[in-house]
């Protein structure tokens, strides 16, 4: 049976670590990574994570069909780690996608993991505590992966929010 549980927090707030703990409770595991390197930073973050996964996890690179990698990867049984909405969104918007491609991206999103079998375990920011962006792009990213947060929100079973490694139960 599917279960969704999805964890909201800042940067650095330990979702990541909060959602692999989770997800080590269940065989197997396969995790979706949405990030790429562009710089030496990020790939030190990416090597920081994978390093930091249980060896037996099998890890899919997911760009931008994060709806269709997980409708062909997740397995009955096992958990769905989605790490993370917040770079996924990004990816979308930066391939050119609008606003309503991204909302259609999220709610084949939230049907696939109601109905793959698995317990989706998905990880985003939530960025609209902070004040409104300056410019038009970065209020575009905002609104998008806040109204992609909510519609991920409404299917979830739990709704975490991670607040200095603690979390929060939200829903």
């Amino acid at each position: 049976m599917s279960r969704v549980i999805f964890i909201l927090g800042g940067a650095r707030s330990g979702k990541s670590a909060f959602a692999d703990k989770l997800a080590a409770a269940f065989s197997p595991v396969i995790y979706f990574a949405t990030a790429s390197a562009g710089d030496e930073e990020m790939a030190e973050r990416i090597k920081r994570h994978r390093d930091g996964r249980p060896p037996g996890w099998r890890t899919v690179e997911v760009e931008k069909d994060l709806p269709g990698s997980i409708e062909r990867e997740a397995v009955a049984g096992g958990a769905a780690v989605v790490d993370c909405l917040t770079v996924h969104v990004s990816n979308l918007l930066c391939s050119g996608l609008c606003l309503d491609d991204v909302s259609a991206d999220a709610e084949a999103l939230a049907e696939i993991v109601k109905e793959c079998g698995a317990t989706a375990i998905i990880i985003s920011n939530e960025v609209g505590l902070g004040i409104v962006p300056e410019n038009e792009l970065a209020r575009a990213y905002r609104d998008a992966l806040g109204r992609y947060n909510q519609t991920i929100a409404e299917v979830a079973d739990e709704v975490l929010l991670m607040v200095a490694g603690i979390p929060l139960r939200i829903k």
